[in-house]
């Protein structure tokens, strides 16, 4: 599985950007966060893969829980 971001200061100023694109991932954020699905996204952003798009969500995800289990096992 390749990576989904690329972080460089070459490429939008160090924003990160989904792999071998000039996207960056917060677009997707807020495509999403507006209303507008995923194949919308994708049909607006065609040098995204779909895979890279759904990995970038799985890690958010997988993060979220993460940060989500370790606090309540502190408060616990």
């Amino acid at each position: 599985m390749s990576v989904p971001i690329t972080i460089s200061q070459n490429i939008q100023s160090g924003e990160p950007v989904f792999s071998n694109t000039r996207v960056p991932v917060k677009n997707l954020f807020d495509y999403l966060k507006a209303g507008h699905s995923l194949s919308e996204f994708l049909e607006d952003f065609p040098s995204v893969k779909k895979e890279q798009a759904i990995q970038v969500i799985e890690h958010f995800e997988n993060f979220l829980n993460f940060h989500s289990s370790a606090y309540e096992k502190s408060t616990a």
